[in-house]
C-alpha cells in the first residue's frame, strides 16, 4: 500500500486489489492490456529487437516471435546480463538478483529484478489486504507477522562495473512487501540476514530460536512465507521449547507459498501446529515473480490477471490461461517485465473461473500424485 497520508487506510487497501478485482472480471481485457504493457518494454531490450518485438500487433505474432523458453534456454542470456550486458534482457539497470532453493537441477537459478519487476513482486500483499477487507479483521494490523522467511541477502555479485546483492526470494518479497503494509514483521529481515545464508539445520536452529525470541511478547496475528518453513519452525518449538505456536499466540491468518496442497494436503498440520482459528490464504509464485493469491474460502488462486501474461500449453496446445475449461490441466507459460514466454516448468490445474491450483511440477508423475493426495485428504477435486 501507498504512504500517502492523504489517503486513508481502508482506501489504500482498497486500491491494493481493486485492480486485480477488475482484471478477474474481464481477464481477456486485462491480458490484452499487459501484453502491450510488455511489448512496450520488449522493444528497448537486444533481446526483443532480435525478435521483431516492433512487429508484433497481437498474441499471435507474439508467440511466433518468442518460441516459449525454460529457464535452460534462457540461462545463456541470463549469464550474458551478469557479464555486463544488462539491455540484452533489461530495460532498466538491474536492482538485486533472486535466487531459487535449487529446484532446478539441484542449482540455484539467478533471477534479476529491475525496479518495475520489484514494484510488481508486493503484489504479495494483497492476500492479506484481501482477507481483510472481506472479514473485517482490521485487528490483524494491530499485531505482527511472524517472519519465517529466507535471507534476503546471502552474497553479491559482479554485474558489469557493480557489485549487486543475491538473496532468496522469499526474503526479498518479505522486505519490499512489510515496507508497504502496515503489519510490521518480526525478527526484521535485515535481523534474518545478519545471521547469514546457510540452509543446514543449525542455520535454521538459530533463524528459528531469533523468531521465537523476537515474537515471545509479541500480538503474532499473521504468518507468512513458504508452508514447509511455517511447518518445521512449529516442530522446532516443540522439540527444543516443548510448546507449538497456538500456545503462544492466536495467528489470524497464514498467508503461504512454495508448495501444492497447502489448502488441503497440509492444512490439517499447520491448524494443529497454529490453531483452528488461523485463515489459510494460499499465495502463488515462484523467483520470477507473485503469479497469484486466494481470493477467498475457495481453496484455490486467483491469477494476477492485471500484472502478468499467462499462457498454458495444453493436450490440445497453446491457449490462454483464462481460456481453460474446469477439469484442464497444462503446462504454465508467463511473461514478465524480464522474461517473454517464460515456461515456468509448472503443472496448472484450472477449476471454474477464475480459480487454479499449481498441483506440482510438469512431469508425467505430478496427475498422479495429485490425485492420490487427493483421495487421502478425501478432497476429491473440491474446491
Amino acid at each position: 500500500m501507498s504512504t500517502n497520508p492523504s489517503v486513508n487506510p481502508l482506501q489504500q487497501m482498497q486500491q491494493m486489489v481493486e485492480p486485480w478485482h477488475q482484471a478477474i472480471q474481464d481477464p481477456e481485457k486485462a491480458q490484452r492490456t499487459v501484453l502491450n504493457k510488455f511489448v512496450t518494454i520488449y522493444t528497448q531490450t537486444k533481446f526483443g529487437k532480435q525478435h521483431g518485438i516492433t512487429n508484433i500487433e497481437n498474441t499471435e505474432d507474439f508467440r511466433r516471435a518468442f518460441p516459449a523458453r525454460s529457464y535452460e534456454k534462457y540461462k545463456p542470456i541470463i549469464q550474458q546480463v551478469m557479464a555486463g550486458d544488462t539491455d540484452l534482457l533489461l530495460n532498466e539497470e538491474p536492482i538485486g538478483w533472486a535466487i531459487t532453493r535449487g529446484t532446478t537441477k539441484g542449482e540455484n537459478k539467478f533471477i534479476p529484478m529491475t525496479p518495475t519487476d520489484l514494484k510488481m513482486r508486493v503484489s504479495a500483499g494483497r492476500a492479506v489486504v484481501n482477507f481483510v477487507l472481506q472479514s473485517k479483521r482490521f485487528d490483524i494490523f494491530q499485531g505482527v507477522n511472524l517472519n519465517l522467511n529466507f535471507p534476503s541477502v546471502v552474497g553479491h555479485i559482479r554485474v558489469g562495473e557493480k557489485d549487486l546483492e543475491y538473496g532468496y526470494s522469499s526474503g526479498i518479497y518479505t522486505r519490499h512487501v512489510s515496507a508497504l503494509t502496515p503489519v510490521k514483521s518480526m525478527p526484521t529481515q535485515d535481523e534474518i540476514d545478519a545471521l547469514g545464508g546457510g540452509k543446514t539445520r543449525k542455520d535454521w536452529d538459530a533463524r528459528f530460536e531469533l523468531a521465537y525470541t523476537k515474537c515471545l511478547n509479541q500480538n503474532v496475528t499473521l504468518v507468512g512465507g513458504v508452508a514447509p518453513t511455517a511447518q518445521q519452525f512449529a516442530k522446532y518449538l516443540r522439540r527444543t521449547h516443548a510448546c507449538l505456536p497456538k500456545d503462544i499466540w492466536k495467528v489470524l491468518i497464514m498467508t503461504l507459498g512454495s508448495v501444492p496442497g497447502i489448502n488441503t494436503r497440509l492444512a490439517q498440520d499447520l491448524w494443529d501446529f497454529y490453531g483452528r482459528q488461523a485463515a489459510i490464504r494460499e499465495i502463488y509464485g515462484a523467483t520470477e515473480g507473485m503469479f497469484g493469491q486466494q481470493l477467498d474460502e475457495n481453496r484455490a488462486w486467483v491469477p494476477n490477471y492485471d500484472l502478468f501474461f499467462f499462457e498454458v500449453k495444453t493436450r490440445s496446445g497453446i491457449k490462454m490461461l483464462h481460456e481453460m475449461k474446469p477439469g484442464e490441466s497444462g503446462s504454465l507459460i508467463v511473461s514478465t517485465p524480464i522474461f517473454p514466454r517464460y515456461q515456468i516448468g509448472d503443472r496448472i490445474l484450472a477449476f471454474k473461473a477464475p480459480y487454479f491450483r499449481c498441483i506440482g511440477r510438469d512431469n508425467w508423475k505430478t496427475p498422479i500424485q495429485y490425485a492420490w493426495h487427493e483421495f487421502n485428504t478425501l478432497n476429491l477435486g473440491r474446491l
